[in-house]
């Protein structure tokens, strides 16, 4: 049974070593919190190594963190599906007008939680070495895939030197030859999506500058990063590619194409006029 996925920690606590045991008794008791939670953060909660988080899953008989996140949220689900609740605190009885409100409301509060989220110096950093670049390449998977493209496509118009590859195999390729000199900009809302964290690492490792925008300041995919970007959304297992959660990545992507403009506004300018003269002739 799904619902009995927490029975079954509880059950199997004799098998697990002292520091697995720590990550049970956490998870025991935050349950709810641990749905949205990387598994760097969970490890630092429980005071133990990422690697004691993997092998109490694996304990579980489970492929890795993400279908431990996976198992427990249908656990956590099953209890409220008898009271008739949705995803979002939305209700089986709620009017058209209370879920359009309610949808509005978790909206309205990511774009709130990743403006608070929002460090100036760090947001600065962002644009300066996007600016010094010789070239600026975005990268993403998924859902995340489409923020990297929608980065892309903005700031084509105001610079040319921007480039994005859709393929999870060509990205890995073309982040192994980028160079110093060079910006590698990764979407991930977990930032445990294998493809994104390995062309993290090349790019890295080949010497450009890395910037992540994330959910978590501390995951996989960070610890390969220079700057990360926060994004605010509570994403859960059984939510994956939410809107709230692309929102906010959209959010971020705006806020740096408006400060990339404002910063460098005579040859932004000059670029986004002749791009929108390319495609002229494209409109009635």
């Amino acid at each position: 049974m799904k619902g009995d996925f927490l029975t079954r920690i509880r059950l199997e606590y004799n098998q697990f070593t002292k520091a697995e045991k720590k990550v049970a008794d956490y998870i025991l008791q935050n349950s709810r919190e641990v749905l949205f939670m990387s598994i760097t953060g969970l490890a630092e909660a429980c005071e133990v190594g990422d690697t004691s988080v993997f092998r109490f899953c694996k304990t579980l008989d489970l492929k890795g963190y993400q279908e431990f996140k996976m198992r427990l949220s249908l656990s956590l689900h099953d209890e409220t599906t008898g009271q008739g609740r949705l995803e979002g605190n939305i209700s089986l009885n709620d009017s058209f007008k209370e879920v359009a409100r309610k949808v509005l409301n978790t909206n309205m509060d990511t774009l709130e939680e990743t403006y608070s989220l929002l460090d100036e110096v760090q947001f600065g950093a962002v644009i300066d070495a996007l600016y010094k670049a010789r070239r600026i390449c975005f990268f993403g998977v998924g859902t995340s895939m489409i923020s990297a493209l929608k980065a892309a496509n903005k700031f084509m118009r105001i610079e040319p030197k921007v480039f994005c590859i859709q393929d999870g195999h060509m990205q890995a390729m073309a982040a192994s030859m980028m160079e110093e000199g060079e910006a590698a900009v990764f979407f991930s809302y977990s930032g445990a999506t294998k493809d994104t964290i390995h062309a993290a690492e090349l790019a890295k490792k080949a010497g450009a500058v890395t910037v992540c925008i994330t959910r978590f300041l501390k995951s996989p995919l960070t610890s390969f990063a220079d700057m990360t970007l926060l994004c605010g959304a509570n994403e859960g297992p059984l939510q994956g590619g939410s809107t709230s959660s692309e929102i906010s990545q959209l959010f971020l992507i705006d806020l740096m194409y408006t400060e990339y403009y404002r910063r460098y506004f005579e040859q932004c300018d000059r670029n986004n006029e002749k791009a929108s003269a390319s495609v002229l002739d494209k409109m009635w």
